[in-house]
């Protein structure tokens, strides 16, 4: 196990939502655009005050970071564009931390947004990957639902797990949602509806699907004596992970990154599972939920459906979980759904939840998870985040 050092001295400040909408006639350069102005005025700074500059987005064309930095008239000393789908939040705030630590930049703004309009995701599946060009895409089987249906039944098959299981993660996050302003589902699910709609690629079914949408998300990372000379509540950032190809052994993936270093991440923070107040899982599907669970140690590998069984996961409940709705039932904004889990968590800890507030949270988990190709995601990362 490595020893790296701490991000003492160092907080994220100011998650900013720029709301989600079903299609947007905007590009991703007006969402990115306006979360970056929206970050900046939240902060009281301008946006020359920023200095570092992190993007990840799936739909801004031919254009980088770098191109942005002309196209929204900002001058970054330090840029990073950050290609990992859903664990982009999570790496994002990895970099911008040592970034900020080492002198490289004083404020760094993270920002992750996705236009949405009837044929995009089409075209993003289609060139997603060089191996989804070739060896998927042109035989009808694109896209993440086929590849997650995949490791649904592997995971099914191998520890016993039933929709209904998967069903309990997909109906608690929906309740979460419903007094989130910023979810796009806003009605009930009741484990009748769920089991009932119609099936998208057996066992996924409609529910167990995210809606793309367009929207994006940011948040500023910053020295803690630069966030107090602001008036902004900093968040810590007690330790993080990140892992790229995991057990590339596994036929078929049934356990993530986050289980070869989830170790190092709870000595980091000089905490353990029982130390976590509330979790913020990376939900493209619930099986990658559930697979969450046990990598992170809040179960043992298998023991997810009797974990989700036995636990309430509603923000009010015994174990607090993607209390925004996560993407399940807020929706996924492209790139921006690696940001969901860590703004929700920002303002759970500082009291500034737009919905339910979990009473008492101090320390949270979030994790981040990409790029699936065909049998497994190769991107993943996680961060415990504190206030003292």
């Amino acid at each position: 196990m490595s020893r790296r050092a701490g991000y003492e001295g160092v907080v994220a400040v100011m998650p900013t939502t720029i709301p989600y909408a079903r299609y947007s006639i905007h590009g991703a350069h007006w969402w990115i655009g306006s979360a970056i102005r929206e970050v900046a005025r939240g902060a009281g700074i301008r946006p020359r005050d920023i200095d570092g500059l992190c993007v990840s987005s799936f739909t801004l064309g031919a254009d980088t970071a770098v191109g942005l930095t002309q196209h929204l008239g900002l001058s970054p000393r330090w840029l990073d564009h950050i290609p990992m789908g859903g664990a982009t939040g999570v790496v994002a705030l990895r970099r911008a931390a040592r970034a900020v630590q080492a002198g490289d930049a004083d404020i760094v703004a993270c920002v992750a947004g996705d236009t949405n309009s009837p044929d995009s995701f089409r075209r993003m599946v289609a060139g997603f990957s060089r191996f989804a060009a070739d060896a998927t895409y042109p035989y009808g089987a694109a896209g993440p639902n086929g590849s997650f249906a995949l490791l649904t039944d592997a995971y099914m098959r191998t520890y016993g797990a039933t929709r209904e299981d998967f069903g309990r993660i997909c109906i608690s996050q929906r309740e979460n949602a419903l007094s989130n302003p910023h979810a796009l589902m806003k009605r009930p699910l009741t484990m009748e509806q769920y089991l009932g709609a119609r099936m998208i690629s057996d066992p996924v079914a409609l529910f167990d699907c995210v809606m793309p949408c367009a929207g994006a998300d940011a948040f500023l990372v910053m020295r803690d004596e630069t966030a107090r000379s602001l008036g902004l509540a900093g968040v810590e950032i007690r330790g993080t992970i990140e892992r790229h190809n995991a057990f590339t052994e596994d036929p078929i993936q049934l356990r993530g990154g986050w289980a070869v270093d989830c170790g190092e991440l709870y000595a980091m923070a000089g905490t353990s599972p029982d130390g976590i107040d509330l979790v913020q899982t990376y939900d493209d599907y619930p099986v990658i939920v559930m697979m969450q669970f046990e990598d992170f140690g809040f179960c043992a590998k298998g023991e997810g459906p009797a974990f989700v069984r036995g636990h309430d996961l509603t923000t009010t409940g015994d174990f607090p979980h993607n209390t925004s709705g996560g993407q399940l039932s807020v929706g996924q904004a492209g790139a921006a759904g690696g940001y969901l889990g860590l703004v929700e968590a920002m303002r759970q800890l500082t009291g500034t939840a737009p919905g339910a507030q979990v009473a008492g949270a101090r320390t949270a988990l979030v994790s981040g998870f990409g790029m699936i190709n065909y049998d497994r995601g190769l991107c993943s990362g996680a961060a415990i985040l504190g206030v003292s």
